[in-house]
């Protein structure tokens, strides 16, 4: 078997044209591209973000709230067109310096608190608002020992299987083979799971449920990587069930559609400003504006 030393240089050195989806955006170091201030909404909660799970994971945690009466957890939420370089800007790189969506202000502060990554933001509303993270130590040590899996399990199906089987360049066996076998080991820990309880952490839906059916619940619904018969998602039956019902709550699928710029026009909402925008989704105002 080859050593590394035999077809990799002494010394890494950047090839702007390396091909992939996301070549055109990527680059070995940290910061801001351009000058651009984001835009600021009359609500306390200030949301930049995009339909990736990620993103998902937040719009439907405020939706959440909203639906259990938290009217204080009102938000606006904007847009940012990962593909376009939009994480570059002056703006939102003050935000998160690691340039990734999601990212939140919130200004019902002394000085206003910046929040990125995902996790940091369930936990920050869910500990404002004292929702969806259960106070018993058993109980909420279990729902973080989820949380945290899913943040450290996650950059395996995304950044690994996610990148290799649907946006690669080319066909990396060893690659596909390699996450696929630890993908497929993942939804086996969630199953097995979700054999002994109805929730992660158990009897209750929690902050846990929202981070990881974004990714894992929508890959068990065949929507993620279009790897559902790859997969065979369906063989995870207890992950299925959850799955399936967790994606029948209503704020889950209000949830799905803010910062959504891609996919069947009536499950978009490119921005999120009150209620109202999902009966008058953004798709509708740019095809009644081309219209006039």
């Amino acid at each position: 078997m080859s050593q590394p030393s035999d077809t990799l240089p002494a010394v890494w050195t950047w090839e702007q044209e390396s091909g992939g989806t996301f070549a055109g955006i990527n680059r070995p170091y940290a910061g801001a591209r351009y000058e651009q201030e984001l835009p600021v909404g009359e609500h306390d909660f200030q949301l930049y973000s995009l339909a990736t799970p990620n993103g998902v994971k937040v719009t439907v945690m405020f939706e959440e709230l909203l639906e259990a009466g938290y009217k204080e957890a009102e938000y606006d939420a904007w847009p940012i067109r990962i593909g376009d370089g939009d994480q570059f800007s002056t703006g939102f790189v003050a935000i998160n310096p690691n340039s990734k969506i999601p990212a939140m202000v919130d200004y019902n502060t002394t000085t206003p608190t910046r929040v990125f990554e995902s996790g940091s933001i369930l936990m920050y509303l869910s500990e404002k608002f004292d929702a969806f993270l259960p106070h018993d130590h058993p109980t909420r040590t279990e729902t973080l020992n989820w949380l945290f899996w899913q943040m450290g399990s996650a950059p395996f199906l995304g950044g690994g299987f996610g990148h290799f089987y649907n946006y690669a360049p080319e066909t990396v066996p060893y690659a596909i083979d390699r996450f696929t076998m630890e993908t497929k080991r993942q939804l086996d820990v969630l199953d097995k799971r979700l054999a002994q309880t109805p929730y992660l952490a158990g009897n209750h839906y929690t902050i846990a449920d929202i981070a990881t059916w974004p990714w894992y619940g929508q890959l068990a619904l065949g929507r993620l990587y279009n790897a559902g018969e790859f997969l065979q998602v369906q063989e995870y039956k207890n992950l299925q069930r959850w799955a399936k019902e967790i994606d029948s709550r209503p704020a889950v699928r209000r949830g799905r559609m803010v910062n959504r710029v891609f996919g069947e026009p009536e499950e978009q909402l490119h921005e999120r400003h009150d209620a109202s925008d999902f009966e008058y989704r953004t798709q509708d105002k740019l095809q009644a504006t081309a219209q006039n």
